[in-house]
């Protein structure tokens, strides 16, 4: 067990003796992975011999060496060998890894696994305590589990598409993969449930999630909405479903976003606009008013916000308690916004190709076992013979 150093914080991290065998690629699954890495566990990152995760080549613009920035903002902290699991040399190598691993994390279309020989039946045989976890597009069963599945799809079969973007617009997706990211956060809670019951029990176990049940868990007001009216939720833009006003509204210059979703903070909201009377508009006194009177409560407030600009109109809104913000571009947020910067929330790593880069950091915040960055992304089977040779006596793969 890691013992705390000299500052309070324990070498290695939270998870330090947690070793995973990650078959995972593109995004669901090395999030996933990356978030267990970042907080200390080792990751072994199996790849094949060829290509390596589909992420390296053919995905976004590449990077100045062969790896796309798509794979390196998910693979940091990993270790990568190559195995071809078609073959039986590389499924016994890959058992030979498991045997003393604690995890498995796998995003094979369901059944692909169990074809190879290296499925939850196959690996728990080799080591009983394995804590092996499946992530794919639509679960291990039921009507659609054979279907590929990719976040787009996700989303729109599990509503998101139905209430992203405007009214009487056409569908869009949320901009950020929610299915992908989503699944790969709800498989890691699910990986530290099951070893924690491994380190009371001794005993390891299967989980499984899906990208399509994932974006149906963070439906929470959607759900409710439906459930409780009857009503099929639709798109609204930037508004909120149960307050108002809670969505991003025009200014001189651009768009101001404003969170006056309590009557405390709407009174507030009236005052630092001038205007402590509409308050008590009967077409806006209650947030059920707000609501039901929304088009006309936008239509007031921007004809009123129009007379400055953004930076005005937050400064403004602050100095009243009222929650506000500018809507800000990737360029101002990773580069300007200077909270962030104070956060750390951009870091840097070397990497023997590539040279210094830039990546986005793990928000998670421990005090005594921060997360950290230990390892550049790996270069495809940059560590061969370190795992594998150590436990083969051979230097290949």
């Amino acid at each position: 067990m890691a013992q705390p150093s000299a500052n309070g914080t324990a070498p290695g991290g939270a998870l330090a003796d947690l070793r995973i065998v990650d078959l995972t690629q593109v995004m669901a699954g090395p999030f996933c992975t990356m978030v267990l890495a970042d907080l200390g566990a080792d990751v072994i990152k199996v790849e094949n011999p060829e290509e390596g995760d589909q992420t390296r080549r053919s995905w976004g613009r590449p990077a100045p060496g062969r790896d796309s920035r798509a794979f390196m903002a998910l693979n940091r902290n990993k270790r990568s060998v190559t195995l071809d699991l078609k073959t039986a040399d590389g499924v016994a190598r890959l058992k030979d890894l498991v045997a003393d691993a604690d995890v498995v994390v796998e995003n094979f279309r369901p059944g692909v696994a169990a074809r190879l020989g290296v499925d939850h039946a196959a690996l728990s045989a080799v080591n009983p305590a394995l804590i092996y976890a499946s992530i794919s597009g639509f679960g291990q069963d039921g009507p659609y589990s054979s279907r590929p599945g990719y976040d787009l799809i996700a989303q729109a079969m599990g509503g998101v598409m139905s209430v992203t973007g405007e009214p009487d617009g056409r569908p869009v997706k949320c901009g950020l993969p929610l299915g992908d990211l989503g699944a790969g956060l709800f498989t890691a809670i699910g990986i530290l449930s099951a070893w924690n019951w491994r380190r009371r029990s001794g005993e390891g176990q299967y989980l499984e999630t899906s990208l399509f049940e994932s974006v149906v868990a963070l439906s929470v007001w959607e759900s409710v909405e439906y459930w409780g009216t009857g009503n099929v939720p639709g798109p609204l833009g930037s508004a909120h479903r149960i307050n108002a006003p809670y969505q991003a509204l025009a200014t001189k210059d651009g768009y101001v976003t404003v969170g006056a979703n309590n009557q405390r903070l709407w009174r507030r909201m009236c005052e630092a606009i001038g205007e402590p009377e509409l308050a008590d508009d009967p077409r806006f006194a209650t947030n059920m008013d707000r609501l039901e009177n929304l088009p006309a409560l936008v239509t007031h407030l921007e004809a009123r916000l129009a007379e400055a600009d953004t930076d005005t109109w937050v400064e403004t809104l602050l100095d009243h308690g009222v929650p506000a913000g500018p809507i800000q571009d990737y360029r101002q947020v990773l580069d300007e916004d200077p909270h962030l910067a104070a956060r750390g929330m951009v870091t840097q790593v070397e990497h023997p190709l590539e040279g210094i880069m830039k990546l986005v950091a793990n928000p998670i915040r421990l005090t005594a076992t921060p997360p950290d960055i230990r390892r550049h992304p790996p270069r495809l089977g940059e560590h061969v013979d370190e795992v594998l040779g150590a436990r083969t006596g051979e230097a290949g793969a």
